[in-house]
């Protein structure tokens, strides 16, 4: 007979889909109401491994997730009206199944019993304040999304894909310049077969290790080490780029005018370098940016400057604008690199930008800041002239040596 619901008599209709957090200890970390959700499920989902440590409690009809991943939402949708469970590692809302489900299952239809995370297991392991580590998931997703947390004396938290994902973050970590760091690697944390364990980066030889683990990295830094600052305006030598690039002092000075704000979209117009939008995406992981370059040696160039700088979800779209913009989502900030002169380019980027938004267009030659002064008289929006110079060695002694002064204009959509 299957265990009486727990949720109050006004809400049982409404509530059909209980979302559990469960442990490498499976059932016994199980609070009363988590064991009496999954044993009163009608249908209960999760992978294997989450079924067989739930075995014992499961009185309805177990459904391993599908393969691809992408149809679960629809399989659990279409169980409306029946009881269900989704068991869930740990907490199902830090970069787990619940976050997703939740996009498609109003709250008031859900239950949620979380267990520790990954992170909170390992951090009480170390002894480490969350509030003061970075916490970093690279479980499905690239290793170079943690290159913007290597700062020297860094605590991060990395919760890696499988037993190869210790290894190859030591190797991207020693190939950075951070060989000195410590890794300490957790495995089924919570469980009979928890294991931690310690190395450098650089002598890593750590093996055996359990497909469930995590990685905390002491971050240490040798001489020359590939260090991504948090400010913008980063050095010129950090990106690689043929000469077609927006300068770190006149980037820097971009990027405050274009104003990047949480979750927003940038259009990167004749990215060149792709300086411009690889900045934008390190202001806040939020943030999302479209790099459109019509040659395809660039385009290839800026997906490697994306991933060195570990922002390698920036999409490159290569083409010619105006004719490249049709079909891309609507940004909430465009910057125009190349092109400019082009009237087309920024009637299009005027156009596609949504209410408040921001262009910023730099012009070098007369005859770009011709069309800009245009612009300006027609639509308003701020004219600024920069101008830098920089000491260079001159016949034994040193002299101003002025860069070609960028003219650059910004204006806010109605």
């Amino acid at each position: 007979m299957r265990a009486e619901a727990v949720m109050p008599e006004t809400a049982p209709s409404r509530r059909w889909l209980s979302i559990v957090g469960i442990g490498e200890d499976g059932t016994d970390g199980l609070s009363p109401t988590a064991r009496e959700l999954v044993a009163r499920a009608d249908i209960v989902f999760g992978g294997a491994r989450h079924l067989a440590l739930a075995a014992a409690l499961i009185e309805g009809e177990a459904k391993p997730w599908p393969s691809p991943f992408s149809r679960a939402v629809d399989e659990v949708l279409a169980q409306h009206g029946r009881q269900v469970c989704v068991l869930a590692s740990g907490d199902p809302f830090f970069y787990g199944v619940g976050s997703l489900l939740a996009s498609h299952v109003p709250v008031e239809e859900m239950l949620v019993v979380p267990a520790p995370s990954a992170f909170s297991l390992a951090a009480a392991r170390l002894g480490w304040p969350l509030p003061e580590t970075v916490l970093v998931s690279l479980h499905g997703r690239g290793l170079d999304r943690i290159r913007p947390h290597l700062h020297p004396g860094a605590p991060i938290l990395a919760l890696t894909s499988d037993s190869e994902g210790p290894a190859a973050l030591a190797s991207l970590l020693a190939q950075s310049g951070f060989g000195p760091s410590r890794l300490t690697v957790l495995e089924a944390l919570g469980g009979a077969r928890e294991r931690v364990r310690a190395s450098t980066a650089a002598r890593f030889v750590l093996s055996g290790i359990a497909e469930l683990n995590i990685v905390a990295i002491e971050v240490a830094a040798e001489p020359g080490a590939r260090v991504i600052a948090f400010t913008p305006g980063l050095p010129d030598a950090l990106f690689e780029h043929d000469g077609q690039i927006t300068k770190r002092e006149v980037r820097a000075v971009t990027l405050s005018s274009l104003a990047p704000r949480r979750g927003e979209l940038l259009w990167d117009i004749g990215a060149g370098a792709g300086s411009i939008a690889v900045e934008w995406m390190l202001a806040d992981p939020s943030m999302r940016a479209i790099a459109i370059e019509a040659r395809a040696d660039r385009a290839a160039r800026i997906a490697r400057n994306a991933a060195a700088f570990g922002v390698p979800a920036l999409e490159v779209v290569e083409g010619h604008a105006p004719e490249a913009l049709s079909a891309l989502p609507q940004p909430a900030a465009v910057f125009i690199g190349g092109g400019a002169g082009d009237t087309g380019v920024v009637d299009a980027s005027i156009a596609a930008l949504r209410p408040g938004g921001r262009l910023v267009v730099n012009a070098v030659t007369l005859e770009t800041e011709t069309a800009l002064i245009a612009h300006h008289t027609r639509r308003g929006g701020e004219l600024v002239r920069i101008a830098v110079s920089r000491a260079e060695p001159v016949g034994g002694k040193c002299a101003w040596r002025p860069a070609l002064p960028v003219t650059q204009w910004v204006w806010v959509k109605p």
